[in-house]
């Protein structure tokens, strides 16, 4: 994951552009608010199962940027595992870098 990949995180983070958690990353995704999934390397595999068929249901892309803790870093958090970004102009920002 890139210093700017991490910034423009933290700066969505700021911005109140992200669902955190399974639970508010699965409603993102359901209420059609997701435009990108960003889902940790290390996720256990059924929450990976769940959210890789939930996104491709639904047409919202995903990315892999890396580990639990890299992505918890990149918002300011110990740990993040299922992030959401809400935003279109962010999601799209995050999948150029």
């Amino acid at each position: 994951m890139t210093q700017k990949f991490m910034g423009m995180l933290g700066l969505a983070m700021r911005a109140g552009k992200l669902a955190l958690g399974e639970g508010k990353g699965a409603d993102a995704v359901r209420d059609g608010k997701a435009a990108l999934l960003l889902l940790a390397t290390d996720t256990a595999r059924n929450t990976e199962k769940r959210f890789l068929n939930m996104t491709q249901f639904y047409q919202v892309p995903v990315l892999r940027p890396g580990d639990r803790a890299e992505l918890g870093a990149a918002i300011g958090k110990d740990a993040a595992v299922v992030l959401a970004v809400t935003d279109a102009g962010f999601a799209e920002q995050l999948q150029k870098l």
